[in-house]
């Protein structure tokens, strides 16, 4: 080989290199997410109440968190943008697979979407029902002997052919059984029905368990039809803004008065406002959609409380800080229950 065609080797060779490192520098995933603002959504176009359509001015705004797994380029570029927080990818999805995490996400959504409707159609004293489906699995723990027959997303309907109308009911049952004992769960899969036996085993000291981390399947019924679609958005943060998007429209009382209203907390089935990851990026996510109003879980911070809170601040404490200074024009309001946000726009207009 002459000396002209190892030089075009090294250059071809050095080319190749540099592509490669082009491409992993770029494309190579780690194992961190990266968070910055989202997006602040229009509620109107995500709830449809028939007979019920929202036609006043203003906006309650649902806001949300852009995740996306960090590679080295993004991870770089993440230590200096004072808007971006890095994270393990365990601490995001809990050890979890893309595709599992996703299926819990969108189950969150959906109890947010039910618990919202219920509380809602309360508040605005209109007919609903709630038809308790079962248990819905969140997690199979290694150790459980049904590990191999239940999934992430199924949904536990039977015990022993009993039916409970609370997860209390599934639990205060297996805990009097024994430890080895078996027991028979009669499960939907994707939809379909099936059945397995299985030995108990030791869960929290010596009580007899599953083996699962759970939570309400509940499904919920109305008189007057309402419609729900969140899109691509997971997790249970919205269920504060769509219970006002949709009590403002089954109701018919006009809490918005033109202004744009944004906010996020869970809801619970008694109309309490909990507390939600990455307030400061929503926050900012707000302003930028251009909301006035901006409603933030409370909670009274103890130093308990702080102990285990996000950098040892409460929702409310970080939201008011991140609007200082990225949103000084925008009125951070702490909420404790729906009716507290109702009430303040009552008063407020």
């Amino acid at each position: 080989m002459s000396r002209q065609d190892k030089q075009i080797l090294k250059r071809i060779a050095g080319v190749l290199a540099a592509v490669l490192f082009v491409g992993w520098f770029l494309f190579w995933p780690l194992n961190y997410y990266i968070e910055t603002p989202g997006t602040a959504d229009n509620l109107k176009s995500y709830v449809t109440v028939k007979g019920h359509p929202d036609k006043r001015k203003g906006s309650y705004m649902i806001t949300s968190v852009y995740l996306q797994q960090a590679r080295p380029a993004t991870y770089i570029w993440a230590h200096f943008d004072p808007q971006a927080t890095i994270e393990k990818a365990s601490d995001v999805t809990g050890g979890q697979s893309g595709a599992t995490y996703n299926k819990v996400q969108n189950f969150y959504m959906k109890s947010a979407i039910n618990e919202a409707i219920a509380v809602a159609y309360k508040a605005a004293h209109q007919e609903y029902t709630k038809q308790y489906l079962g248990i819905y699995v969140l997690e199979v723990e290694k150790q459980s002997k049904f590990k191999n027959d239940l999934k992430v997303g199924d949904t536990i309907t039977e015990v022993d052919g009993r039916h409970f109308d609370t997860a209390q009911g599934y639990q205060k049952y297996i805990a009097k059984q024994k430890v080895g004992q078996n027991l028979t769960i009669t499960y939907l899969h994707n939809g379909k029905k099936h059945q397995t036996t299985h030995k108990l085993i030791k869960i929290m000291g010596d009580r007899a368990g599953i083996g699962i981390l759970l939570t309400d399947n509940v499904k919920i019924h109305t008189k007057i039809p309402v419609k729900v679609d969140p899109g691509q958005l997971g997790g249970p943060s919205g269920g504060l803004m769509f219970s006002l998007q949709i009590y403002q429209q089954v109701s018919g009382e006009n809490l918005r008065h033109g202004r744009k209203i944004a906010g996020t907390g869970t809801i619970a089935p008694d109309g309490s406002v909990g507390e939600i990851g990455g307030i400061d990026k929503k926050v900012i996510a707000a302003h930028k959609a251009g909301a006035t109003i901006f409603f933030a879980p409370y909670v009274k911070p103890t130093k308990t409380i702080l102990k285990y809170e996000e950098g040892h601040q409460t929702n409310y404490q970080l939201a008011k800080k991140t609007a200082k200074k990225y949103a000084p024009g925008m009125k951070v309001v702490p909420v404790k229950s729906f009716n507290d946000a109702v009430e303040y726009l009552r008063t407020h207009q």
